[in-house]
């Protein structure tokens, strides 16, 4: 690697759903700048996959990898655990991996997949983490929400989406969540050296709609996915967040193509950041608070 892309040599970042679509992109990028970049996968295979592909594109040897499954709690404290074995540092932990379902599913804690895969996974990873994080300072923390998350939704009462199951609502609900986390988690760190950021990486043809669609269903959409940017393109913004020293320091924001932008009025909603943040608490079993 030429010194020019150096600009993260003796950076560790670690990337969930990295295996694929943005986070893979993500993950390429960041060995490009010559970071030690840990892999989150669920598929040992696709992760073995991936991290053979970003080793060979990127001329980076130091991509390492983690399996783990985001929808089990026992999966993502093992995670945590597995990495704090392997590393003592933690320079950026991008949460990257989020899941889209047409119908509801529960996951093995009988939690529903959405809201515990897009919110609770990366709240439950990120205070397990935050030790090391804060060790490592300066670091950083990205989440990858949605502009989804502007149908400005969140039902405290219903965060399982036990009512009534729509599938946008469930995840729109589900990346407001990450962005409210989000501001909650910027104010917690303040003074500590560890930035929180999140963004809209934009409409990104990826299968991560698809998954779980009736053929029928997926057939009709695919001309949908013609308009969408490619997985490189969406990961600039994740690429921004961990690296340019434009945003060292910068804090609390909410970033679509690399910009900071208003994210929905009720995330400002400091009140409902705290609520939300003593709910999450209570969901992943973390008693004692983090902070």
């Amino acid at each position: 690697m030429s010194t020019s892309l150096q600009t993260m040599q003796g950076k560790i970042c670690l990337i969930t759903g990295a295996n694929s679509g943005v986070g893979k992109a993500t993950a390429l990028g960041l060995a490009k700048l010559g970071a030690t970049v840990v892999l989150v996968s669920r598929d040992r295979a696709r992760g073995e996959q991936a991290q053979s592909e970003i080793k060979a594109q990127s001329g980076n040897p130091n991509i390492d990898l983690l399996i783990a499954d985001l929808s089990s709690q026992q999966s993502i404290r093992q995670l945590a655990h597995d990495f704090k074995q392997r590393y003592s540092q933690l320079h950026v932990l991008i949460n990257n991996a989020g899941v889209f379902q047409v119908r509801k599913r529960l996951t093995v804690d009988g939690l529903d997949m959405v809201f515990a895969v897009n919110q609770l996974a990366p709240f439950l990873l990120t205070n397990l983490l935050l030790d090391t994080l804060k060790a490592s300072a300066p670091a950083r923390i990205v989440n990858v929400s949605s502009d989804s998350h502007e149908a400005n939704y969140l039902k405290l009462d219903d965060l399982q989406s036990e009512k009534h199951y729509r599938p946008m609502r469930a995840y729109g609900q589900s990346k407001l969540a990450l962005v409210l986390f989000t501001y909650e988690l910027a104010r917690r760190l303040a003074g500590t050296g560890v930035t929180a950021n999140c963004l809209h990486p934009g409409f990104v043809a990826t299968n991560i709609a698809q998954r779980g669609m009736p053929l029928v269903v997926r057939l009709l959409a695919k001309p949908i996915f013609l308009f969408g940017i490619s997985p490189e393109q969406g990961a600039r913004t994740s690429i921004y967040l961990s690296s340019s020293p434009d945003v060292e320091g910068v804090t609390g924001k909410y970033f679509v193509k690399s910009v900071p932008k208003q994210s929905a009025p009720l995330t400002h909603d400091v009140s409902l950041q705290h609520k939300l943040w003593q709910v999450c608490a209570v969901m992943t079993g973390l008693t004692v608070q983090v902070a």
